[in-house]
């Protein structure tokens, strides 16, 4: 075997192992401990019911604070035991002024508009409950959210717990729509494997909790402050839980434009925190951690996408050598390429058309996924991304969700 097939083998191992394998080798280990009956669920004691506080740090979101307030006073928990905390910073279309006619509802603006982060910065200085909940504005939270976080803080090993972030999914759905729900689903089912296998490796958002205890504060520029706040609680010695019964609802972006550009912000965010928390790579410190770390995330931000374009030229001098146009391993492995971003170009050319076919979406979300990490990896070194989120478009029909 030459070098080039030595590196092209290599390469091919990493990028499956980063989108497929880890969920294989994940499944494995998990139905082992079942069998061995380890990692048995917490029970705890079921009278745990602490106050908490529902904490959101809001932009000019006056559209979405009707339903969202009304959303959270519903929700099944005790109403004297839920605290909503509304942090405005920099709005001006007002969005605190109607905040401060809701009953029960606790507003601190500032006309300073510095960032999300800087806002739950200044925010947590009131929260007095013993756990904080965090959630986006525009988004619905299932009835049974609360009750479903707080069950599993009765472990008191668990520091943070994330919920699950669903997308409505409509019978129209544009190929951000289908990917999106696609690959939410998917991120799910690995987040049940990892909080059973040890921990989540980061928080979604839309829905995530930490003992207010645990809180530390973020740099000002942080862009994924869900992941560095539930990542430096589990650095911490605590783990990261998962609970896809409590889980925050939105729409997907409006067009793959507005999901791209969602996903720039995440990609260049995601290197922002690798290059943070690298004192995570350390596998002799963090151990299972760091290993669920490094497959689960790293390697989706950094090096996989970089092979997934090396491996073109590679496939193609091989499949040359092997020939071409005969039927080889080299030349199958690269027509199958070819293939997959002749689907992911068709599902572009149908998007623009607003032809709806599902099946050629999925290559073509992924290829924007992975295209999003080398522009949100440009703008990190330009250090062109703004900490001031500039909320993607939604789409706005509701039919099911996925």
């Amino acid at each position: 075997m030459t070098s080039l097939e030595i590196i092209f083998w290599g390469a091919l191992f990493i990028i499956f192992y980063s989108y497929l394998g880890y969920g294989l080798l994940l499944f494995l280990i998990i139905k082992i401990r079942r069998v061995l009956g380890l990692g048995k669920p917490y029970v705890g004691n079921p009278d745990y019911e602490p106050e908490v506080t529902l904490f959101v740090s809001a932009f000019n979101e006056k559209n979405y604070l009707d339903a969202k307030v009304k959303n959270s006073k519903s929700l099944n928990y005790p109403k004297e035991k839920i605290h909503q905390v509304w942090v405005t910073d920099g709005s001006d279309d007002g969005t605190p002024d109607l905040l401060k006619t809701y009953e029960g509802v606790e507003v601190y603006h500032s006309e300073e508009r510095a960032g999300k982060i800087a806002a739950m910065n200044r925010g947590m200085q009131f929260v007095k409950t013993p756990i904080v909940i965090f959630s986006d504005a525009n988004t619905d939270l299932g009835e049974e959210s609360i009750q479903e976080i707080v069950k599993l803080f009765r472990n008191p090993k668990v520091g943070c717990v994330s919920g699950e972030k669903r997308i409505y999914a409509n019978k129209t759905d544009s190929a951000s729509g289908a990917g999106e729900g696609i690959y939410w689903r998917y991120e799910s089912t690995l987040k049940k494997w990892d909080a059973e296998l040890y921990s989540v490796v980061g928080a979604a958002g839309e829905l995530f909790a930490i003992r207010t205890a645990l809180w530390q504060e973020v740099e000002k520029d942080t862009l994924l402050d869900d992941f560095m706040i539930s990542l430096r609680v589990a650095m911490s010695g605590y783990t990261i839980q998962y609970n896809p019964e409590a889980y925050a609802i939105e729409s997907a972006s409006e067009n793959v434009k507005e999901e791209l550009k969602r996903k720039i912000r995440i990609s260049a965010g995601g290197i922002q925190s690798v290059v943070r928390l690298r004192g995570l790579l350390n596998v002799f410190k963090y151990g299972t951690l760091s290993f669920q770390y490094v497959s689960h995330r790293v390697l989706r931000w950094t090096l996989t996408p970089l092979l997934l374009l090396l491996i073109i030229p590679m496939n193609y001098i091989l499949a040359s050598q092997s020939g071409l146009f005969s039927i080889n391993l080299y030349s199958i492995l690269f027509a199958g390429q070819m293939l997959f971003y002749g689907a992911a170009l068709t599902g572009w050319f149908l998007e623009h058309k607003e032809i709806r076919l599902k099946i050629l979406f999925i290559p073509y979300y992924f290829f924007i996924m992975n295209l999003s990490v080398y522009l949100g990896f440009h703008r990190y070194l330009k250090g062109k991304q703004s900490v001031n989120w500039e909320r993607a478009k939604r789409a706005t029909v509701k039919e099911s969700v996925a």
